[in-house]
């Protein structure tokens, strides 16, 4: 499964791709403006420090005409540049025209396995499922990306279900039951991916024994 940062900081970026194992980030307006920096030089910042890696970036307005001529502007800056647009009825259309055109998308707020069959006919690249959203409403956010993984596999969509409005490590773990093939987060959440007491109490064990023994990594040179 592919793991994206969910993120505006190019600082939490410049971290995560440190370690190796990011394949991509999504933006969101919200998360854009929280950053304090400029829409393009943010996202072209993130491309810089991961490169190869889809950088979804959201369009605002809500109309079709007006959704496509951002669209156009977004997909100009980089070629790693993936455009999110909304589950609406103008986003649907624009999905289509953009796929037709070449241009990757990512189609966001989807809640319902109906929701992403449209997104799929219209040649979604990226299928964004919230869960931690309809969590917070008592439901079950992670229903829907499994049956929308049964969906995409069973009728041969080309598109990938993203796990998105991920809160906590257990969601990573049940999008990957549920055949998700990627799953973006907080900064917060991936650092807390690498933790478990056993691995820090086995670890402080290890290093104690190999003290205790005298032991030493390189040889001390003869004299």
């Amino acid at each position: 499964m592919k793991l994206f940062l969910d993120t505006g900081e190019i600082r939490e970026v410049e971290k995560a791709a440190g370690w190796g194992i990011l394949d991509g980030v999504t933006t969101n307006p919200t998360l854009i403006a929280k950053s304090g920096r400029g829409f393009q030089e943010t996202v072209l910042d993130i491309g810089e420090l991961l490169p190869g890696g889809a950088i979804s970036a959201e369009v605002v307005a809500t109309e079709y005409d007006t959704m496509l001529a951002e669209a156009e502007e977004i997909a100009s800056w980089h070629e790693q540049i993936v455009v999110k647009v909304p589950m609406i009825r103008d986003g649907v259309l624009l999905v289509k025209t953009l796929s037709d055109r070449g241009i990757r998308t990512n189609v966001t707020l989807v809640f319902t396995v109906s929701q992403a069959l449209l997104a799929a006919k219209a040649g979604a690249t990226f299928i964004s499922n919230f869960v931690g959203r309809v969590d917070d409403i008592s439901g079950d956010g992670m229903a829907a990306v499994a049956e929308t993984v049964e969906m995409v596999e069973k009728y041969g969509f080309d598109s990938e279900v993203l796990v998105a409005s991920v809160r906590h490590p257990q969601h990573v773990v049940d999008a990957i039951r549920a055949g998700a093939h990627i799953a973006t987060m907080p900064f917060e959440v991936m650092d807390k991916l690498f933790n478990h007491p056993l691995t820090d109490s086995g670890l402080q064990r290890f290093i104690d024994d190999f003290r205790e023994a005298g032991l030493e990594i390189r040889a001390k040179a003869k004299v």
